[in-house]
């Protein structure tokens, strides 16, 4: 399996970051895609990806939390970013309306300005929307023809916006969100619709831990998500699909080792 988003620069894995990644090659995992959100993830994300090659592998981008620092000096330092070899992705970008953390004019020209950095570097894309689909949908495609591979991140939405996504010849990435009764069941009845070719997975760890962990596996921190836990949304992503986890996992390993570049193992 590989992992296309996980904050492992996240502070919450500062005491015990080796064992986490001992804890997912052991689950199963071949890569993970660290993600960064800001200036200085994106930093650690290339320095953990060059700590272990092969293994991880680093986006580089501005989430829409932060998006009031963006700035032309701000998009040179991403550009740069984005020529180091560890580097297999633009992003987290794009907006968040949801929690509104920075003004929606500042969102969009942040995202913009992604976008533009990524027809530059030729780089794929890996994209933030929550409660932001019509401007979302129309800054991207006023870009779409121009960019490559694109995936839309931890994807809760309606089957509507999936549509638009995969009219887009965009990718899909589920994350634990499907594993929570209460607000993903939504997200069962639609993964049937979208191609196993655009699907890949995603733990998003620290972030939503799947609720159908077994109880004896649950983390000593019960709000903590890691990589080894990705085979628990594999399983939930292919029961809703009515598949064998086990296809689930090549299909899904297979598209994201394309959609990112990455050397077979």
């Amino acid at each position: 399996m590989i992992d296309i988003g996980a904050n492992l620069a996240h502070e919450s894995f500062a005491a015990d970051r080796e064992a986490v990644l001992a804890r997912a090659w052991a689950a199963g995992l071949e890569a993970i895609i660290v993600t960064g959100s800001c200036y200085h993830s994106a930093l650690a994300a290339i320095e953990l990806s060059r700590a272990h090659p092969q293994r991880l592998w680093a986006t580089v981008g501005l989430h829409p939390h932060h998006a009031e620092d963006w700035n032309a000096e701000l998009a040179a330092r991403f550009a740069e970013l984005a020529t180091q070899p560890q580097v297999v992705s633009l992003g987290e970008c794009g907006l968040d309306y949801f929690r509104d953390l920075a003004p929606r004019p500042r969102q969009r020209a942040a995202f913009s300005g992604q976008l533009e950095l990524a027809v530059a570097r030729r780089l794929p894309l890996f994209l933030h929307q929550r409660e932001a689909h019509a401007d979302f949908l129309a800054i991207l495609r006023e870009y779409r023809a121009a960019l490559g591979p694109v995936v839309v991140h931890c994807f809760t939405d309606q089957g509507a916006a999936l549509d638009d996504y995969l009219a887009l010849d965009c990718h899909i990435g589920i994350t634990g969100w499907i594993c929570d009764e209460r607000r993903g069941g939504h997200l069962r009845a639609l993964l049937p619709r979208i191609p196993a070719a655009r699907l890949m997975v995603e733990s998003d760890a620290p972030y939503l831990l799947p609720r159908n962990l077994p109880r004896d596996q649950q983390p000593r921190d019960r709000r903590r998500n890691e990589p080894a836990f990705l085979p628990w949304v594999v399983q939930a992503c292919a029961e809703a699909r009515g598949e064998p986890a086990g296809q689930l996992a090549a299909s899904s390993t297979e598209t994201a080792r394309g959609f990112f570049r990455l050397p077979a193992p």
